[in-house]
């Protein structure tokens, strides 16, 4: 059971800001695998996995589960390589926005 839920509008405004707010699709040049992405400077990159895109790279799913069951992965080399191809090509803007 959770320990807590949010319920404000305030709360639910800031998790929204900082798990979605200014993410971009981005697909795999390789697998296709979809996932959302957001470049707060050229140093940061948060990348949202949904389970079909997991299940999708290939990269990914010949892995062992993250023994600490947080789903943190290392990333995908191929994926890595199509996200800085994203933003070389201005599909992904780079830099926080209202410090998130």
């Amino acid at each position: 059971m959770a320990s807590f839920v949010p319920t404000s509008p305030e709360t639910l405004e800031d998790r929204r800001l900082y798990t979605t707010a200014r993410l971009t699709t981005v697909a795999c040049l390789d697998c296709l695998a979809r996932v959302g992405v957001k470049k707060n400077s050229d140093h940061h990159t948060s990348i949202q996995w949904s389970a079909g895109a997991r299940e999708q790279c290939p990269e990914l799913s010949r892995r062992a589960p993250d023994p600490s069951g947080r789903g943190l992965q290392q990333g995908c080399s191929r994926l890595a390589a199509s996200i800085e191809a994203a933003v070389r090509d201005g599909a992904v803007p780079v830099g926080a926005e209202d410090g998130y």
